[in-house]
């Protein structure tokens, strides 16, 4: 829901210095998988109860993860860049609850696994989508260049970041926080395949 209005926002200063690293001749799919390592590395930091030291390294993963497509506009973009970034963006997004289970197993487990669970019905309900509208020829520049039809939803990325920087700073609320952020991704996703039968209605 956010991630358009943010993007406008941090998007010439993203540009700026991603135009910077590109300059540097460091490519956007390195950029990409130092995303997914720090975001990995965010996830063992959560694991091991260091929530703000991890909240910190989950951010410097998403900033990168934002300077990936800056770096992309500048040497090139590739299918293969496009598809590196979405595949780590979701190991990212999958990751960081497991490591809050591993924080506190017994009070934790249960809703990372729904929360994930959420995610994964989500994210298919948006990639479903974008195969269509590549097949119909539909496109949007709402979320920037992006190498797939990005639809609007009241869950996205910037609202996922945020409830993790939530989790972090007060993980004794882990549990409330999973169940309420996977009840919004699932209406989420469902409210997607209420807009696709509405848009592909009639197309073959």
């Amino acid at each position: 829901m956010l991630d358009g209005a943010v993007r406008a926002r941090i998007q010439p200063a993203i540009d700026a210095v991603g135009g910077a690293i590109a300059r540097a001749g460091i490519s956007a799919n390195a950029v990409t998988v130092v995303a997914f390592a720090l975001g990995v590395a965010a996830a063992a930091l959560i694991a091991l109860g260091a929530f703000l030291p991890g909240m910190i390294v989950l951010l410097l993963s998403r900033l990168c993860d934002g300077l990936d497509g800056a770096v992309a506009r500048v040497r090139g973009k590739t299918d293969f860049g496009g598809f590196l970034d979405i595949v780590l963006d979701f190991g990212v997004y999958g990751i960081v609850p497991v490591g809050f289970a591993f924080a506190d197993p017994a009070a934790n487990a249960i809703p990372a696994a729904v929360l994930v669970f959420s995610f994964y019905v989500n994210g298919a309900s948006f990639l479903a989508f974008a195969i269509m509208a590549e097949k119909h020829g539909m496109t949007t520049d709402q979320r920037g260049e992006k190498s797939l039809f990005f639809t609007t939803g009241l869950a996205e990325a910037t609202e996922t970041i945020a409830v993790f920087v939530i989790a972090c700073l007060f993980p004794a609320w882990f549990p409330l926080i999973a169940w309420l952020f996977a009840s919004i991704c699932i209406y989420t996703a469902l409210s997607r395949i209420v807009m696709t039968a509405k848009v592909l209605h009639g197309k073959k």
